[in-house]
């Protein structure tokens, strides 16, 4: 990490500090309640931590490809593999959080500048950025999944991590 440029080593410390709280957030899960939901237009605890698991994929995705279509033409829709169980969750998270990290730190401050585009049916989504990409759409919109995490937890009365600052169930 101290050969990477400094901006690189700021996203990294970043990442670090937000796998870290999505793991121990993970760690939360209750095992036997994976597909509880707190409303039928919800994700379960199951379709939550699958996609977790999931961004991180999509974030070294979206650091070592300029393009990536949701939907290819001709090609069936790819989908996401449900998790089987919590300890398949953080397994996986555990494994794709290295080649995460790995990508990142492969990065340069040219490639992160660099435009990146998503695709749906071979029909542009959007082009930005892939720095902005990777902060909104990886590392943002795994907080957004994790806090909802965190709402299902309470309402199961499940012990929540600091995350952010301490927890009313921890002394930190």
């Amino acid at each position: 990490m101290t050969d990477a440029p400094p901006a690189i080593r700021t996203l990294l410390a970043e990442l670090d500090y937000e796998l870290s709280n999505t793991r121990k957030t993970l760690i939360r899960i209750p095992a036997e309640q994976l597909d509880w939901l707190p409303h039928p237009r919800s994700m379960s605890f199951r379709g939550l931590a699958t996609h977790l698991v999931n961004l991180l994929e999509w974030g070294a995705i979206t650091l070592t490809k300029d393009v990536f279509d949701l939907a290819p033409p001709g090609v069936a829709a790819p989908r996401a593999t449900a998790i089987a169980s919590a300890t398949e969750a953080l397994e996986l998270f555990d494994r794709r959080a290295v080649a995460l990290r790995d990508a990142l730190a492969a990065a340069t401050d040219a490639s992160l500048a660099a435009p990146w585009t998503l695709l749906a049916g071979g029909r542009p989504v959007f082009t930005m950025p892939r720095g902005v990409v990777f902060r909104r759409m990886v590392m943002y919109h795994s907080a957004h999944h994790r806090g909802q995490l965190t709402v299902y937890l309470r309402l199961m009365e499940a012990p929540l991590p600091a995350l952010y600052g301490p927890s009313a169930d921890e002394t930190a």
